[in-house]
């Protein structure tokens, strides 16, 4: 994971903001630094980073809990499957499997009433497992923990730092095209993708959708409009005269790219008809010498 920050800082919205305001805040300042929307800009790229990230965690109720109250270690508190409200007045902590349990630091003296005079706990296990089978039961598991990425970055490839537990960072490189969901491995770490929502592309496997407003005399005649891209930029394409509202033209190619190394897939342009605002009054005419009804 990125350096922890602030999530409710980075949204600008106060801790008891509801979900409602949280998405508000989110879809506003996604728009705002979209990486297509500002080509070349890494500064918006990382802010924009960072706004996915905290809408990824305020947006899960369960995550919003842990992240209230553990903070920077929330990830890998969830990740060892404590519950919200784990924490108790006596230092332990409840899991899914059962009630609060309790711990403290068990003295010399007792470990000597309980194994006796220079035993302890690897003794016991070497004695039951073999030498080799005691160590083999120490060795620490992976930590699974998720990241957060965006469809741009989906786009192009990217990777993450992550911070395990102990101040040890590992990166993990996340492949272009990789599906919502893959675990990534890297030693120490199992990091599950998570997709942050976009506020201008929906993903379909590896094709993509975008909404494009197309003016009505356009729309009516045929002509050329513009969609964005992941590729960067814009992308140029015809419209067919006559092209009624929700029409997809496919875009080949402009998808994302499959991570096996297969043929990209494509980008679908929905048109979305756009009527004149205000109307000429040529249109008006028009539009009042047509008929009613169906």
């Amino acid at each position: 994971m990125s350096k922890v920050k602030d999530y409710y800082e980075v949204l600008g919205v106060p801790r008891a903001a509801t979900q409602k305001e949280i998405s508000t805040a989110f879809r506003k300042l996604a728009r705002k630094h979209h990486p297509d929307l500002n080509a070349g800009d890494k500064q918006a790229e990382a802010r924009f980073k960072e706004v996915s990230e905290a809408h990824e965690v305020l947006s899960d109720a369960k995550k919003r809990k842990l992240y209230d109250e553990f903070g920077p270690d929330w990830a890998a508190v969830h990740a060892a499957g404590v519950q919200p409200g784990a924490r108790s007045g006596t230092g332990g902590f409840r899991n899914a499997a059962g009630p609060s349990a309790q711990y403290r630091t068990v003295t010399p003296d007792e470990m000597e009433d309980l194994f006796g005079e220079g035993g302890g706990m690897g003794d016991i296990f070497g004695s039951i497992f073999g030498g080799n089978r005691g160590r083999a039961r120490q060795q620490p598991t992976d930590v699974e923990a998720p990241i957060t990425v965006s469809l741009p970055e989906i786009y192009r490839g990217t990777s993450r730092t992550v911070e395990l537990p102990g101040g040890r960072r590992v990166e993990v490189k996340v492949p272009a095209g990789v599906k919502e969901g893959t675990v990534l491995r890297v030693p120490g770490l199992r990091a599950r993708v998570q997709i942050a929502p976009d506020p201008l592309f929906t993903r379909e496997g590896k094709d993509l959708r975008v909404m494009v407003p197309v003016p009505l005399h356009i729309a009516l005649r045929g002509g050329e409009v513009a969609a964005p891209s992941l590729k960067g930029g814009q992308v140029q394409f015809k419209v067919p005269p006559e092209t009624q509202n929700g029409t997809k033209i496919r875009l080949r190619g402009l998808g994302l790219p499959d991570p096996k190394g297969g043929p990209p897939g494509d980008l679908y342009a929905e048109v979305r008809v756009q009527l004149p605002v205000p109307m000429d009054e040529r249109t008006r005419k028009w539009a009042e010498e047509q008929p009613t009804g169906q």
